[in-house]
């Protein structure tokens, strides 16, 4: 069976650590899916929202971190909207559980922040939401 493709999209000035636990556990041996590296490191400029609609057209499905600054994540917000535009799934994650977590701007308001925890991780890419 092929893994799911995962595009991470997460507030990169606050919780790229939350990041690489997700790298972390994409290399479990029972991971149900796979990260690459497909962040644009840059400023928001230029040819970026194109550069990132073609990663993210060619992933299954985008996981969304989301930390206590992400309502002012700009990036991650343009990413939910491409998303939104080419119909790839993505879901919400609760990056901290002691802490307060903010849906990007771009999120619907029917969109459900997710407990991280192991097990729903694995349902959530394998489209339980």
């Amino acid at each position: 069976m092929s893994k799911t493709r995962v595009f991470v999209s997460f507030d990169y000035d606050h919780d790229e650590t939350l990041k690489t636990f997700l790298v972390g556990q994409a290399k479990h041996d029972d991971s149900p899916f796979f990260l690459s590296d497909w962040s644009i490191k840059e400023p928001i400029s230029g040819d970026w929202k194109s550069r990132a609609e073609s990663r993210i057209r060619a992933i299954d499905v985008m996981a969304v971190i989301c930390g206590q600054h992400t309502h002012t994540a700009t990036g991650v917000s343009a990413e939910i909207e491409i998303a939104q535009k080419v119909a790839t799934p993505y879901f919400l994650l609760k990056g901290y559980s002691n802490l307060d977590c903010t849906k990007p701007t771009a999120a619907l308001s029917s969109d459900k922040v997710y407990n991280w925890t192991w097990d729903n991780l694995k349902r959530l890419i394998g489209g339980a939401r």
